[in-house]
């Protein structure tokens, strides 16, 4: 397949990866799902099958997916999770700083893990996406860290959480630069309605019979 963003001139191309970012998710899982662009992350077990989870990319993830797909007709490989680091069976009760965070481990209904990670950090831990983003870092890549590690790294990305700001958030990004005053939602609206249009445009879906719908 071509690079679908060709169909458009520089000035709409600038314009639809502008307007891609006030997608909201269900907008952008939508389109994904409609074109097999994977968004749910998946894992590896013992037994060699590979299942879809509960957790899903994040928005830069996907809406990455979503630009390389336009410009290479290619959806990309789904967030895989190695089945050596994914753990079926809860945590055990008693944990030190040199266990393993396996996948599966982190959930905030498991109050040994949440209470070392506090110990860990002198009470600063909390549940949040900043722990959950690093904490997918290091399971994506195929790694358990052990607590002391996680902590660690918890540490620094939340002393940096500035830079998780990109502007695939729209809305935080809009705010920061002062641009997100009462009339944002409509805004957001106006822009997600636009990229939609012309990516219906450019990538319609193609039916089984081979029948376009845009």
């Amino acid at each position: 397949m071509s690079n679908l963003l060709s169909q458009l001139t520089k000035h709409e191309r600038a314009r639809l990866l502008e307007e891609l970012n006030y997608m909201n998710l269900e907008e952008i899982r939508g389109f994904c799902s409609a074109r097999g662009i994977p968004f749910r992350i998946v894992a590896e077990y013992p037994n060699g099958k590979v299942k879809a989870t509960k957790d899903t990319d994040r928005k830069p993830v996907v809406l990455a997916r979503v630009r390389r797909y336009l410009t290479t007709g290619q959806v990309g490989q789904p967030t895989c999770i190695s089945a050596e680091i994914v753990r079926q069976e809860n945590p055990p009760a008693r944990l030190g700083p040199h266990d393993r965070l396996y996948y599966r481990w982190y959930a905030k209904e498991f109050e040994g893990v949440m209470r070392l990670l506090r110990d860990l950090t002198a009470g600063r831990f909390r549940d949040g996406a900043v722990a959950r983003v690093v904490a997918m870092k290091f399971w994506a890549r195929g790694e358990a860290p052990t607590f002391e590690d996680f902590a660690r790294s918890w540490t620094k990305t939340k002393a940096e959480e500035h830079r998780l700001l990109t502007p695939e958030y729209a809305y935080l990004t809009d705010l920061r630069h002062q641009r997100a005053d009462r009339d944002w939602k409509a805004l957001r609206k106006a822009k997600a309605k636009s990229a939609l249009e012309t990516l219906a445009k450019i990538a319609p879906v193609r039916a089984a019979a081979g029948r376009l719908f845009r």
